[in-house]
């Protein structure tokens, strides 16, 4: 039988200055990752092999390069991370919303190095323009607009998780009012359910309480529909992981991400474990106040069903 490895990964972590590249070279070292921040470009090869070493590390490595590198070249760079002999080298893309670039440079008062001595904002549109080579050839993109710090290392874990872990799957709920789930691969909307931030007792609940699963299994659609996306996730998920992927993140979305897209990952995890899965399960909005002035619904704005009160715009 072989005992051959696998090439061990060279991982370029590169993207929009201020987009968190330090938070994701301290997350990998943490994982057991070898990492180094700014390397010039001409000393790549060298970290990779090292000094007259004939054997390249066999540690997983992470080089974080970006537009203050010496010898940046997005288009160079991106041909060279793929040539270095020994390693399978990957690109992990690191974006962000230029309003949230923006609120960081202004929040820690650091100047973008594009732009020393005009706007932030004109040296993130140029940052851009330069490192969109990189973007369009990355194996990985992670937008870190709406991530937490933990949320961005629980994010590293699902997509670099070690050869020997079996693929990654995770379940996730989220509210449409607060942005889509920018991790998912596959997302479904649950907001056809009837919704039970109408009903006045079951608004400060969430999908966890008892209360709000019994008011969702009385709607028509809910088995028929859960059946549904069983029968599909069941199917599709190996059919992914056969494809090389090593993580899969399935998204379920209602307006607030309190109470339907809640109930429905619990539910869909539920029945994903019985079929020998072993999904991870996070709420994103879960922690969310209830809002009554998210969206307006025809069908409610005119009375609270418990209550009877008239005149209100109640929403999940």
């Amino acid at each position: 039988m072989s005992s051959r490895r696998s090439p061990p990964r060279l991982l370029l972590v590169t993207g929009m200055s201020g987009a968190g590249k330090s938070s994701v070279l301290d997350a990998l070292e943490d994982m057991g990752w070898d990492c180094v921040d700014n390397l010039p470009v001409s000393l790549l090869n060298s970290f990779v092999h090292g000094s007259g070493e004939k054997e390249c590390r066999l540690a997983p490595a992470a080089v974080g390069m970006d537009v203050r590198s010496r010898g940046f070249d997005a288009s160079a760079l991106t041909q060279l991370i793929r040539s270095i002999h020994g390693v399978r080298g990957e690109i992990l893309y690191l974006d962000c919303a230029g309003t949230e670039l923006m609120r960081r440079y202004n929040e820690t008062r650091r100047r973008h190095p594009l732009a020393a001595d005009r706007p932030a904002e004109d040296g993130i549109a140029r940052e851009r323009d330069i490192t969109a080579p990189l973007r369009a050839a990355a194996d990985n993109i992670i937008d870190t607009t709406d991530l937490t710090p933990t949320e961005l290392r629980d994010e590293l874990r699902r997509r670099y998780p070690s050869d020997s872990d079996e693929p990654v799957l995770t379940i996730v709920s989220f509210g449409y009012a607060r942005g889509v789930s920018r991790t998912a691969d596959l997302m479904f909307d649950m907001r056809f359910l009837d919704n039970p931030h109408w009903v006045h007792e079951l608004r400060p609940l969430t999908g966890l309480d008892m209360p709000v699963r019994e008011h969702l299994e009385k709607d028509p659609a809910w088995f028929q529909a859960m059946d549904r996306l069983e029968a599909l996730l069941t199917d599709w998920i190996p059919r992914y992981w056969a494809a090389g992927k090593s993580y899969v993140t399935v998204a379920f979305g209602c307006t607030g991400g309190r109470h339907r897209s809640v109930r429905a990952a619990e539910e869909m995890s539920e029945r994903l474990r019985r079929a020998g899965f072993s999904p991870n399960v996070r709420h994103r909005d879960l922690a969310s106040q209830p809002s009554d002035t998210i969206e307006e619904d025809p069908g409610h704005a005119a009375a609270d069903v418990s209550s009877g009160d008239s005149g209100s715009e109640l929403n999940e």
